[in-house]
């Protein structure tokens, strides 16, 4: 039978994207977009920096930045390197669709795309031109620079998951190809250029997990079950394939909350399901929901063990907004 050998998490924000002389400029941005304070009610960038740790001041002087970056980015590297060790036939691929592929007019909760290819394409960053020219700039990274490429997927894998989660009992929706004109979504666009060897890059499944608008965002408990299934599933597969999965996204943003991050890391590596499947949905907002990509991880991944992760507080104002970058593999 075929069996998930090998799983990750990665975040997938800009932020891992940008230059040192970029970093800084972040605070332009924070300063003008809605916040959540850690208890997940709204606060503006006014608020948060009143009540901010003064510390935070001189751990985003462009020296520290810099310095938290460089270890995001040999953490990145070490993961690219451990994917291309595994030897996967396929990897799923669970993340958030943020507006890209599903609309108000149909979103669903969860959602397996079953293609034979999927297309990145830059077209998807036009939707952030009201941003400075630096920020569109830095998230043009997760689309091909110059013409779109279309990427393999296990359509073999894909559709079997789709008709076999069926069976065990979650109606998933389904997507044979992209809106016209579309590439792929951040999630999965994030994993095909800064992930996987884009020399041979492994066929991937992507699933979609609608964490971040309401109000059918599945419940943590439904992605761990979910996660469990998809395990269920892989391994009524024919053959002997080596399957990974992987969560893009997370951990905490816009305002990192490095004891939530730490908490949620430790649960995945105890096998705590209980924690995970209980997760406080008030800290589930916005950029935050994406942990549910890690949730739904952990609950295909519990025969493995986590043995390798980094995590690296992402602060880039005194305000204390970020993103708690976060790395790690399972086997």
């Amino acid at each position: 039978m075929a069996k998930i050998v090998f799983a990750a998490g990665t975040s997938h924000t800009p932020m891992l994207l940008a230059s040192d002389e970029t970093l800084p400029r972040f605070q332009e941005t924070d300063r003008n977009i809605k916040h959540r304070d850690k208890e997940g009610r709204p606060v503006t960038y006014g608020d948060l920096l009143e009540k901010a740790d003064p510390k935070l001041a001189h751990m985003v002087a462009p020296e520290n930045l810099v310095a938290r970056q460089n270890v995001a980015r040999t953490a990145a590297a070490h993961l690219r390197k451990a994917i291309a060790g595994a030897r996967l036939d396929a990897l799923i691929v669970m993340g958030d669709d943020q507006n890209e592929s599903y609309l108000e007019d149909c979103r669903p909760a969860f959602a397996v795309y079953f293609g034979d290819t999927i297309r990145n394409a830059a077209t998807q960053h036009q939707t952030y031109s009201h941003y400075p020219d630096w920020y569109v700039k830095n998230r043009q990274g997760f689309f091909e620079a110059d013409q779109p490429r279309d990427y393999p997927v296990d359509a073999g894998l894909a559709t079997h998951l789709i008709e076999t989660l069926m069976d065990i009992g979650f109606d998933v929706a389904s997507s044979k190809t992209l809106p016209e004109g579309d590439g792929e979504g951040h999630a999965i666009a994030y994993v095909h250029r800064h992930v996987l060897d884009p020399t041979n890059p492994v066929p991937v499944v992507p699933i979609f997990l609608n964490t971040y608008f309401p109000p059918n965002q599945p419940r943590p408990k439904r992605c761990y079950q979910f996660g469990q299934a998809v395990r269920q599933a892989v391994e009524k597969f024919p053959g002997d394939a080596r399957v990974g999965i992987l969560a893009s996204g997370g951990l905490s943003h816009f305002l990192v909350d490095e004891e939530f991050d730490r908490a949620i890391l430790k649960a995945i590596s105890d096998k705590d399901a209980g924690f995970l499947q209980n997760l406080p949905r008030h800290k589930l907002n916005a950029g935050s929901s994406e942990i549910l990509n890690w949730v739904a991880l952990a609950g295909a991944a519990e025969h493995l063990d986590l043995n390798w992760f980094e995590y690296v507080p992402g602060y880039r104002t005194p305000a204390g907004t970020g993103t708690g970058l976060s790395f790690a593999t399972l086997a």
